[in-house]
């Protein structure tokens, strides 16, 4: 019958023959079900509904991975998930899968997670009638010797029918003749097979071939058949066939047999002699063709020995039909069935089957979470097919046997990617065979990324030079995070912290590149302006959720030489050059004038150098270095100009530098003019006052509160009252720090030959950096516009010099001739010439300074005094111009006390401190007398009062110079009404 019927009756009889069996449980999550479908059946045919038969919910099958896996080498049913119905995917064949096995089922496994299910499905493939019966050949050739007596016997090859069940071989018909009948027979496995019978004896003479058909009929239905010629030749008669030992032989045969292992060796006697007797062995038509490839027969000898591979796991039993015939004429065939039992032996490795895998995990997953789902198989029967799997032990996963050859592969502690990013887990699958034979598989786990790191940067801090007046727009940095996640939680973008920066948003100062972290400068940077920043970089991953982390950047602007020095003093008047006067009589070295100017830059750009660039005559006048003072080169005579100019490069230290000039109008005069005496209008006015209280308030930091204010004014109302006072009379007391003096006024006058009014006496109390301390005095008085500056004995808390072992010694200057001056000592019982040691304490600093002097100093202390000889006109004998002591460039950076026995700030109090080894400018002069000291190393020099500076008088003594011509004359004219005082 047609193939295709036969299928399309499958179908049809599908739908009405499927069976659901569902098998025992194995546990509350594990069953087994069994389904039975036909062969042949068309793609997409019907098998049942698996989501109902398993009680599952249709419309979670997506979400919970439903999903078979088959034991199969084809995947021959698949499952509908919309509907949960298990259709056939591939067309089944039960002759190819099973062969002629009575029953023929194969096994699929149902995975189903959240939470994990696993479910055993068998499959029965039932047999259609879809294979007729088949002879090994269409024709068969029989030789019956005519001798042969009725009823004798002669075997036909039988028939071959792949179906199985009621569809294979049912029975065979033989066709209408006269001497032959057939007889079927039943083998011990079922099989059918046919012998003719001789029913009337033959008669050569007759008829010497018989011609008949044999049809083999199947058990289908419809039914199935297949024929064959059988020719029988009549021969004359050999009344003897061979006969063998036993009709049927049992041997057993280990699998894996090599090839030529004798099975069996047959043994089969004939009676007659001569060729009758001679007998050959072959293959009987009943051995089936899988026989002949395995196995092979001796014609002569009668053994059976293997000629193919033998395997247990393909079958487990052999039928070998044999047959033995003499070499006679109609010679006659026996025939003798061998069964060969194949011994099992442990040659199949184990299979592992990953039938699901989840990877790659996520890092967080927790413990007992399911990797995989794993089946193994030997195909090996006993305990050689039962197999055992276990996994490294360093690894953090585990596996759990759910039942028999399957396992799951689950974590059983905490994963961390950026640790380790994967697993190559080495499963052992192990026989328990002997020896036993093992197969090892590699399960790679990747282990995914979660955003649990945040970016890190190389440092904890940055710190940025950045030279001013940079490019806007440049890049000046550049910051660099990493982070140990991966793919998208480990791409970076930076930005930058909104915060201030003088006032403005950062945002205006500096911008980021969010991608590689450049950092750029958004404007030019002014080193006067602004020196250092500090900004707050943030790396910020793209994970979610995000990671951060800050890190602070410290920017410092460096200097450039990118201001001019600026002159502070003197400045042009009415746009023409400053204007010095210089009496005719100045000696070398006379100050004539100092240039002040100032620098915005910083270190050596700040540094400025002082130099004549043009002069009238050269020969004349010199300027420090330094200093920037003017002093005369030598002595002007009658024949040097009365007008000088002078122009004063003053330039910086910096690369290149910049410079800038000041003209100076220097005018010899002969005399001082009598109106420079004139000075009653440098008395303090209460608008200058004022302003010098308020750059008093600025250099204070702008402490700005009424009590200060109030305590201020307290203050000046003190100082207009003493000044009022002061001029009362010039009395000088005999006793300083609290300490008398050996020798009483009058005594003193006489001594130095001064002209000495009585006045108020000013003590300055001087603290050293030793045990011991000294007090000075300054006598000024207006009737011989002379000055005395004393030296007195040590200071002490003790109200008695004897107790203290302290020595006084008093220095006294004498009037306008420096020759004049007079050196006298006064220590106990000691001559006045005697000179003592320099005092240890007495050190010097560096950066010593001169004082400033300008055109305008002897003017305005000749004013003074000239104003307060006015007040007492009977104390005067003759207007003179005052003198007063200057210090050389060695004091200038001695430290002033703040107020020393209730006198006022500007006292002139250098203190004395340790001396550095930095050496003076090369202007430096030793032009100072220490106490205690030989006079040849320092000496006293009496200044005219045109060499005495306003700006840098004894208040302003040690002190920075101030860089505003403002406050510098503010705090000048301070000094010198307290030094007035």
């Amino acid at each position: 019958m047609d193939l295709k019927i036969l299928r399309r009756f499958g179908v049809w009889t599908l739908q009405v023959t499927t069976l659901v069996i569902v098998a025992s449980v194995l546990d509350l999550a594990l069953g087994q079900i069994r389904y039975s479908i036909r062969e042949e059946l068309e793609h997409g045919a019907f098998v049942g509904n698996i989501a109902e038969d398993l009680g599952l919910d249709i419309n979670k099958l997506s979400r919970r991975r439903f999903r078979i896996v088959s034991g199969a080498k084809k995947q021959y049913l698949e499952v509908n998930l919309e509907n949960g119905v298990l259709f056939v995917n591939e067309r089944i064949d039960r002759e190819e899968l099973c062969e002629q096995n009575p029953t023929c089922s194969f096994h699929l496994q149902v995975v189903i997670e959240n939470p994990l299910e696993l479910y055993r499905v068998e499959v029965e493939i039932l047999d259609v009638n879809d294979n007729s019966p088949v002879f090994p050949w269409s024709e068969f050739n029989l030789d019956v010797s005519e001798s042969a007596v009725p009823c004798s016997r002669y075997p036909v090859e039988s028939a071959q029918d792949l179906d199985v069940g009621s569809n294979s071989l049912h029975s065979y018909l033989l066709s209408v003749n006269k001497h032959f009948v057939l007889d079927v027979q039943t083998r011990s496995d079922g099989s059918k097979f046919a012998e003719l019978i001789l029913e009337s004896p033959l008669d050569r003479e007759q008829q010497k071939m018989h011609q008949m058909v044999l049809t083999a009929v199947d058990g289908g239905s419809p039914e199935r058949s297949g024929t064959a010629q059988i020719n029988i030749t009549v021969l004359d008669a050999n009344d003897n066939a061979p006969v063998f030992d036993q009709s049927f032989y049992r041997v057993q045969l280990p699998e894996n047999a090599p090839k030529g292992t004798v099975v069996i060796k047959l043994n089969a006697s004939d009676l007659d002699e001569g060729p009758n007797a001679d007998i050959t062995y072959s293959f009987s038509g009943h051995a089936p063709m899988k026989v002949r490839e395995l196995f092979s027969v001796d014609p002569r000898t009668g053994e059976i020995k293997v000629k193919g591979q033998v395997d247990y796991e393909k079958a487990r039993m052999h039928e070998i039909y044999v047959q033995a015939m003499d070499k006679g004429p109609s010679a006659v065939a026996v025939h003798c069935k061998v069964l060969v039992n194949i011994l099992d032996v442990n040659d199949n490795l184990p299979e592992v089957i990953l039938t699901s895998v989840s990877t790659p995990v996520q890092e967080d997953a927790p413990p007992g979470t399911v990797i995989a789902v794993i089946s193994v198989m030997d195909r090996d029967s006993g305990g050689n097919g039962n197999v055992d799997c276990e996994i490294p032990h360093h690894v953090p996963f585990q596996l759990h046997s759910s039942f028999k050859n399957y396992y799951t592969l689950v974590t059983c502690d905490f994963l961390d990617r950026e640790t380790i990013p994967e697993y190559n887990i080495t499963l052992t699958a192990r026989d328990m065979g002997t020896p036993p034979l093992f197969t090892r598989k590699t399960i790679l786990v990747q282990v995914s990324d979660i955003n649990d790191n945040a970016p890190r940067f190389k440092q904890p801090s940055y710190s940025v030079y950045l030279t001013e007046n940079n490019a806007p727009g440049a890049s000046i940095f550049s910051v660099t995070a990493q982070d140990s996640d991966a793919d998208q939680n480990a791409y970076l973008s930076y930005s930058i912290l909104e915060s201030d920066i003088q006032g403005m948003p950062v945002s205006t100062y500096v911008s980021i590149n969010s991608d590689n972290g450049n950092i750029y400068a958004l404007r030019s940077f002014d080193h006067e302006q602004l020196r250092n920043f500090q900004i707050v970089v943030q790396a910020e991953d793209a994970g979610f959720p995000p990671q951060k982390t800050n890190v602070s950047v410290n920017v410092f602007i460096l200097d450039q030489n990118d201001n001019a020095p600026i002159i502070v003093s003197p400045l042009p008047q009415n746009d023409t050059a400053a204007t010095e006067i210089v009496p005719r009589s100045a000696d070398a070295g006379y100050l004539v004038a100092k240039i002040t100017a100032m620098d915005a830059d910083a270190g050596q750009n700040s540094r400025l150098l002082y130099q004549i660039l043009q002069a009238t005559d050269p020969s004349l006048f010199s300027v420090a270095l330094y200093t920037g003072e003017i002093r005369t080169i030598r002595r002007l005579v009658d024949n040097d100009s009365t007008k000088q100019r002078l122009v004063i490069l003053v330039k910086d230290n910096g690369q290149p530098p910049l410079s800038a000039t000041v003209s100076i109008i220097l005018s010899v005069v002969d005399s001082v003019p009598e109106s420079l005496l004139d000075f009653s209008d440098l008395a303090l006015s209460p608008q200058y006052y004022n302003s010098n209280l308020t750059l008093y308030l600025i250099v204070s930091l702008g402490a700005i509160s009424c009590t200060f204010l109030v305590a201020i004014i307290v203050l000046a109302a003190i100082k207009v009252y003493r000044d009022r006072h002061s001029i009362q009379g010039y009395n000088v007391s005999s006793s300083c720090c609290g300490f008398r003096s050996e020798a009483s006024t009058p005594e003193v006058i006489k001594k130095s030959n001064l002209n000495v009014s009585k006045g108020n006496t000013n003590c300055v109390e001087v603290n050293s950096t030793g045990a011991q301390k000294y007090c000075y005095k300054m006598c000024l008085t207006p009737e011989s516009s002379k000055s005395d500056f004393m030296f007195l004995k040590p200071c002490s808390p003790t109200a008695t010099m004897s107790r203290n072992n302290t020595k006084a010694v008093e220095y006294k200057t004498s009037a306008w001739s420096p020759s004049k001056q007079v050196l006298s000592t006064n220590v106990g019982a000691n001559s006045p010439d005697q000179i003592k040691r320099a005092n240890k304490d007495w050190k010097l600093i560096k950066n010593q300074r001169n004082s400033a002097h300008k055109s305008n100093s002897y003017a305005n202390m000749g004013r003074t005094l000239q104003r307060r000889t006015m007040l007492e006109p009977d104390s005067l004998a003759h207007p003179a111009i005052p003198q007063y002591w200057t210090w050389g460039n060695h004091m200038r950076d001695h430290k002033v006390s703040s107020q020393v026995n209730g006198l006022p700030n500007r006292s002139w109090t250098p203190q004395y401190n340790q001396q550095n080894s930095v050496q003076p400018p090369p202007d430096y002069q030793h032009n100072v007398y220490i106490p205690g000291t030989p006079s040849a190393y320092y000496t006293l020099k009496l200044a005219n009062c045109g060499d005495l500076d306003v700006y840098n008088s004894f208040s302003t003594f040690g002190k920075k110079k101030k860089l505003m011509s403002g406050y510098d004359q503010g705090e000048d004219a301070v000094a010198h009404y307290d030094f007035l005082k």
